[in-house]
């Protein structure tokens, strides 16, 4: 477990979506932060800004908003509850273009009667893009919620869908 002694590299990069900040400590990413974050966050004195350390998230968040990477191969280190874990999880499985709803994703981790604390631990996920919370949708099929905000996870979805069809330019 990583201490307040322990050092955390941050930085920052330009995406489609807004600038990310990129957290990781000596066992991998630990967060993915949004220009403007429906859960602000700040970060702690044992910061320190540098790129080095997250060339490897850099470089395949890239990939993923260029349309050639659909999974992502990083030493992932979220912090949360075993829930949160287990939801958090779950998310990285969910394939590249296709989208489940929150009761779907409460099946999958075998706790049906917890939609609600699976939708609570989706909108706490740290990893954003990574794991993939944007592909968890409304049992009707809407856009519910996400922490980078609607227009963020609606143009994660058609990026997405675009390059699943083989239409990179189209939807966008």
């Amino acid at each position: 477990m990583t201490t307040m002694t322990d050092i955390i590299h941050y930085d920052e990069m330009d995406s489609p979506v807004g600038t990310l900040r990129l957290v990781a400590d000596s066992q991998g990413l630990r967060e993915i932060w949004f220009e403007r974050e429906r859960h602000p966050k700040k970060a702690h004195s044992n910061w320190v800004r540098a790129a080095a350390p997250l060339k490897f998230a850099h470089v395949q968040l890239e990939e993923y908003f260029a349309g050639v990477r659909r999974h992502f191969e990083l030493p992932l280190h979220p912090h949360g509850t075993p829930f949160q874990l287990a939801v958090w999880d779950e998310l990285g499985r969910i394939p590249y273009g296709v989208t489940i709803s929150y009761g779907e994703l409460a099946r999958r981790i075998d706790k049906p009667q917890a939609v609600r604390a699976v939708g609570a631990a989706n909108g706490r996920n740290p990893l954003p893009i990574v794991l993939p919370c944007h592909r968890v949708i409304g049992a009707d099929g809407s856009l519910t919620g996400f922490g980078g905000g609607l227009p963020t996870k609606r143009y994660l979805l058609m990026l997405e869908d675009s390059i699943a069809r083989g239409d990179l330019f189209g939807g966008l």
